[in-house]
């Protein structure tokens, strides 16, 4: 098979590192918050020091908040237990260019402890898990994210200077599938598509969305753990793309009182001998198989939100007739439900509507098998389709603040049993941390409402 353009096996990168081609290998691992954290590594330090020994750093980086803060309440780093160390292992098949940086090569790595054990609460290692359970059912996950984001024409420092006021968008009205809307800022999307390419994804689109300087670029899915390793190269690689160009870009979930960035994950099983098994003989064309995992998606969806939503900001989005979902429900190509089943025999999927543009992918995915493996071991029944606008039906809803989704998260047996109790501690541990931070900030909203009036 044709390696994909961009990817390197090690003995390319040490072609790359004799010739001159590379001499920076950036060394990369996922935090809590779904960012790429790690070092800058001599192109020939890594090759030989690396490559053969691994590297460190500091274990707080999955203990901290998002504005790095040392915080309390986790068991695997804290100033009692003196802030050590743990291991960056990289994986090999990772490896890739980094075309928007000169000279720059990328792998991604999995954390471990100095005895080789695994660290559990890692993003990449909690999804490993659940794809080590689908193995052990001979099935493997196919995975395609959906990542919008909004663009505007401050950079990043001006925006922070102005303190996110007064910036101006790159389109001044609903763009959505607008050709013209995308014509005008297709020097950026020209060259986040062509950067990703060289880095080893498969572009398949770019299109404009509803919210002003909206966009949204569309990659062509592949196995869970690859669609999650590219999904975060990607969003770190836009925001530098758009940086060079002295723009800006965000994912956050709701940055203003129109729509949201979403994140919608489709998702398949195949058994690698017999392919696709979600389609069947039975009501819909569905399998039995695949009535039980989606019966376990929306049997779990509650129970797992804080996966698909770990952020304040998050819960803003789930707004009656924004596109983002309320209510707890399937239908067939319904896009008002949390749950939409699209395509048909092979190509037969569930898209679970319920992620942000701030959802870390890896914990995402993995509560979509989460709940896929727990329909599919209890044989779940599948209810009846939702049918017409889920919006105003009375089916269950999704959380509506980030307290009720780690209270639900926190008690939940299936999260327990899918990733461990330790899982479960560490980031019901990050969303006390947020909440915390949020409940005493004073806001700009507060002060418009309260300074003279109250």
């Amino acid at each position: 098979m044709k390696a994909q353009r961009g990817m390197l096996e090690l003995e390319q990168l040490r072609v790359h590192v004799d010739d001159g081609s590379v001499d920076t290998v950036l060394l990369a691992f996922t935090d809590m918050q779904g960012r790429l954290q790690g070092k800058r590594c001599d192109a020939r330090y890594f090759l030989n020091e690396v490559v053969p020994h691994a590297a460190e750093a500091c274990n707080y980086l999955l203990a901290v908040d998002v504005d790095m803060n040392t915080v309390d309440g986790y068991a695997m780093s804290s100033w009692e237990r003196g802030y050590g160390d743990f291991v960056l292992k990289p994986d090999m098949s990772t490896l890739r260019m980094i075309p928007w940086h000169e000279a720059t090569a990328l792998v991604l790595c999995d954390i471990e402890w100095a005895d080789g054990s695994p660290v559990p609460p890692s993003p990449r290692q909690v999804l490993r898990g659940q794809l080590e359970r689908l193995a052990k059912l001979g099935l493997v996950a196919d995975v395609g994210t959906e990542l919008e984001f909004m663009l505007f024409n401050d950079s990043f420092d001006a925006a922070w200077q102005q303190n996110y006021h007064g910036l101006r968008p790159a389109n001044l009205y609903n763009v959505d599938y607008s050709m013209m809307g995308t014509a005008r800022v297709e020097p950026l999307l020209r060259r986040i598509r062509n950067g990703m390419t060289g880095a080893g994804m498969v572009v398949e689109s770019a299109k404009g969305e509803c919210n002003y300087g909206q966009h949204e670029i569309a990659f062509r899915y592949s196995d869970a753990l690859t669609t999650c390793d590219n999904h975060t190269i990607y969003k770190t690689g836009a925001k530098e793309i758009a940086d060079q160009a002295g723009t800006a870009l965000t994912f956050m979930a709701k940055y203003d009182e129109r729509e949201g960035n979403s994140c919608h994950i489709h998702i398949s099983l195949r058994s690698p001998e017999k392919g696709a098994v979600f389609a069947g003989d039975g009501e819909h064309g569905f399998s039995p198989l695949f009535e039980h995992f989606v019966a376990g998606q929306q049997a779990c969806l509650r129970e797992l939100t804080y996966f698909f939503a770990p952020n304040i900001n998050s819960y803003k989005r789930y707004a009656e007739g924004s596109f983002a979902p309320t209510a707890v429900a399937w239908g067939l190509d319904n896009r008002t439900c949390s749950l939409r089943v699209v395509g048909h025999g092979p190509s037969l999927r569930v898209e679970n509507r319920v992620p942000g543009g701030d959802m870390n992918p890896y914990l995402g995915v993995a509560a979509l098998i989460a709940a896929g493996l727990h329909g599919i071991e209890n044989e779940l029944p599948l209810q009846p389709q939702f049918v017409g606008n889920a919006y105003g039906s009375d089916a269950p809803r999704v959380p509506s603040t980030l307290r009720e989704a780690a209270e639900l998260f926190t008690t939940s047996t299936v999260a327990e049993n899918a990733f461990g109790k330790d899982v479960v501690e560490h980031y019901a541990n990050a969303a006390r941390i947020e909440l915390a931070a949020f409940e005493s900030t004073v806001t700009d909203w507060e002060r418009r409402r309260g300074f003279e009036r109250l």
